[in-house]
């Protein structure tokens, strides 16, 4: 309609999805403004959402399947390429074995339908290897909570609405967000004369500015800050005696890595004062306090260490699973299965032995090594979906020269990205604003929301859904079995609940039927519907788990064996999204998975780095190369970047989005001016760009952010930070260590 309509929507750039409004005039997308109906959201919307159109309609959007003859792409039909693949995947799959072929998906901030199907599709093959940003960044923390937990995809997380003290611990959400409205909710937390904001971070990033309290501590030394202060603590025995007796199991074999600990000495490495140290410690054993961690703990030095001080660091304060601490959301549906590795059916990755700890998720910097390696079963095949692993994961070198190697290389996505460009096959997709999709990132406490994106602009050309591909090559392997004409018939009825039962009649006599559902949906709801997504999503509420119908029957969703028909119904009628649950918050231990219903606070593998930690042992890690005097940390949240999803650098005309960063004194001691070129150079190679002076950046580093050196339009704008990390530089989990690169400077 040329008028235009405004249409509820969310934003797909980040985890927290808020609520937008798009004015749609001639099938187009031409206004955005915030949803203040979202619950969520409430009226909020950074400067990313606010430019979405950017994300919508990139110059080099995809609109039919492309086949790479030999160094050009020529057009081909969806038949052709979903033939000539399922084709090649079999004859591989028939030489080699399922170990392979692997999947990379499940990663989008829009989107995670694509996810169930691609997961789905390799399984069904054989394969277990899936390979998700989860792993990226998040596998220490995940294979942490796991063990500590009972489950990795139990994510505890602050429950800033009853804490008094929320200490944000290398996390900048000024810039980054990770929580709903976070500008908003840590200025009001600062603000209130009730509260405190703690920033534990080595620069003066934005959040570290208005918070009550900042303690800069040294870049690198997080872990043993950690130490120090739980030291600090028993010391002067202000330790939560009465909650570890009751609530976790093993710290009898922990407390000796830290009573008599000499934290002296500790502290005065880490840079940070006695005073201050012993004041931080009576705010977290007097106060309700919670942490959010991010990337400076995750992807810093001791990934997977500093989450599990940081997590006995709660339980000596008596703060993890209690109300206004760390507590565990509830969720839709868990993001990821659990794998543990101590079980021998568990599968790993062949060359790097590295197993999947982020709730199944092999890490990213294990891929090209595995395709590499040159062993009979190696990776000879990948599925990349709506992820940019070329300007995305570590070491961009590394994954070109293994994706050189593939002998088949699929790639979903809406534009033509880097990865695309080295692909055999590229395949359209629709954006999130052309189909149906939904995200289960649990960033709510106590309530659970949840969204139904819904299309709101037709899609170009021949695109599909992820989940539609997917399903086109299930179909064309023979992995879906044949679906009688009635229940496709009942499909085309608008009456679910008859369709279901007519399902559940059919599976209970079709052994294959179960395992591949979500493919029997597609081929029926999702035929109907044009969505498999949508008829996936449809299946997944109808066989929610019983944590999701207890906490939704909390919110007024009568029990019975049709909720989860009728909490679908809901969502498409609310098309700004509505709280579907609500966990029990005055149980917040219920939802531990551990044998022992406890807290299991021992991790063999970690105890020895735990016990031997020291200030003298750091010293000398913390050394620098002669040659390379400086720490780069690649990877900054500015509001400029948006990992890879906004390919149209027009969004930011008139910004420096990326820069390197630098503070004063070591611009003056290096002789460089502000907005000059230099070269960074670490380990893994060089790059160019314009140099930052800032005062927010600590003497000693430099930062880039992520996100940047897109090829648009035949220009490349602002540099890769990728091609300075080598995806060898990583924790015993494979989490990269992206916030401690030694590297230098020199005129350009």
């Amino acid at each position: 309609m040329s008028d235009g309509q405004w249409r509820k929507t969310g934003c797909v750039l980040c985890a927290q999805n808020c609520g937008l409004e798009v004015l749609v005039a001639n099938d187009r997308m031409v206004k955005v403004r915030p949803d203040k109906d979202n619950p969520r959201s409430q009226g909020y919307a950074c400067r990313k959402g606010m430019n979405v159109i950017n994300h919508q309609y990139p110059a080099d959007r995809l609109t039919q399947p492309l086949k790479r003859v030999g160094d050009k792409f020529e057009p081909i039909g969806w038949a052709q390429a979903i033939d000539e693949i399922a084709a090649k995947l079999r004859a591989l799959l028939d030489a080699h074995g399922p170990r392979c072929l692997a999947y990379m998906g499940a990663s989008a901030q829009g989107g995670h339908m694509e996810g169930a199907f691609g997961l789905g599709l390799i399984r069904a093959l054989g394969s277990k290897y899936l390979y998700s940003s989860a792993g990226q960044e998040f596998s220490g923390s995940w294979w942490v909570h796991g063990r500590l937990l009972g489950k990795q995809y139990l994510l505890p997380a602050h429950d800033e609405h009853n804490a008094e003290v929320l200490v944000a611990w290398g996390w900048n959400g000024m810039q980054s967000h990770q929580m709903p409205r976070a500008p908003i909710v840590l200025r009001q937390f600062a603000k209130d004369p009730e509260r405190l904001l703690v920033s534990v971070d080595p620069r003066k990033s934005e959040t570290a500015a208005v918070a009550n309290l900042h303690i800069a501590l040294r870049p690198g030394t997080d872990a043993l800050f950690v130490k120090a202060l739980v030291a600090m603590i028993l010391e002067r025995g202000w330790q939560n005696d009465d909650y570890l007796r009751q609530y976790v199991l093993g710290w009898d074999d922990a407390r000796p890595w830290f009573a008599g600990f000499d934290y002296r000495p500790a502290l005065e490495l880490c840079e940070v004062s006695l005073d201050q140290a012993e004041e931080f410690c009576r705010l977290l054993t007097t106060k309700r306090w919670c942490l959010h961690p991010d990337l400076g703990i995750y992807m810093g030095r001791h990934s997977a260490l500093n989450s599990y001080m940081l997590s006995i660091l709660l339980c000596v304060c008596g703060r993890l699973c209690q109300p206004g601490g760390n507590v565990i959301f509830g969720m839709v549906m868990p993001m990821g299965s659990h794998a543990d590795e101590r079980d021998p059916t568990t599968w790993r990755a062949v060359a790097t032995n590295l197993p999947p700890v982020a709730a199944g998720s092999f890490p990213p910097a294990a891929m090209p090594e595995e395709i590499t390696s040159g062993r009979p079963d190696r990776l000879r095949a990948v599925l990349v979906s709506a992820v940019n692993p070329l300007r995305s994961y570590p070491d961009t070198s590394a994954y070109e020269r293994a994706f050189g190697e593939l002998d088949l290389l699929v790639v979903n996505d809406i534009a033509l990205t880097e990865t695309a460009r080295l692909a055999h096959y590229v395949l359209p997709c629709r954006t999130y604003y052309e189909a149906y999709d939904g995200t289960f990132f649990p960033n709510n406490y106590p309530e659970v929301f949840f969204q139904i994106r819904q299309p709101i602009v037709p899609p170009p050309g021949q695109c599909l859904e992820a989940a539609q591909i997917f399903t086109l090559i299930a179909d064309r392997l023979g992995l879906i079995p044949d679906i009688p004409k009635a229940l496709h018939q009942a499909a085309d009825h608008d009456d679910r609940l008859t369709f279901g039962l007519k399902l559940m009649e059919w599976a209970a006599s079709e052994p294959k039927a179960l395992k591949m559902m979500p493919f029997v949906l597609a081929k029926t709801l999702g035929r109907a519907w044009n969505s498999a997504a949508l008829a996936g999503m449809w299946g997944m509420f109808m066989t929610a788990p019983k944590d999701f119908r207890r906490n939704a029957a909390r919110v007024g969703f009568a029990p019975g064996p049709d909720l989860g028909d009728r909490v679908f119904q809901a969502l498409l009628e609310t098309p700004q999204g509505l709280w579907v649950g609500r966990v029990d918050d005055q149980d917040p231990m219920a939802q531990l998975k551990t044998p022992s219903g406890k807290i299991e606070l021992l991790i063999p593998e970690l105890a020895r780095m735990a016990n031997d930690l020291d200030a003298a042992s750091e010293a000398q890690a913390l050394k620098l190369p002669d040659d390379m005097p400086l720490i780069l940390q690649a990877g900054r949240h500015t509001e400029n970047n948006a990992n890879t999803l906004m390919r149209n650098p027009q969004w930011n005309q008139g910004r420096r989005p990326c820069t390197i960063a630098v503070n004063p004194a070591d611009a003056q001691k290096l002789g460089f001016a502000d907005g000059q070129a230099v070269r960074v150079t670490t380990q893994a190679g060089s790059e160019t760009g314009e140099l930052e002076i800032s005062e927010q950046i600590r003497p000693g580093t430099v930062i880039i952010p992520h996100g940047f050196g897109l090829d648009y339009n035949g220009q490349v704008h602002g540099l890769n930070v990728n091609r300075l990390t080598k995806n060898t530089n990583r924790d015993l989990v494979g989490t990269p260590i992206h916030r401690f690169i030694p590297c230098r400077l020199d005129v350009a």
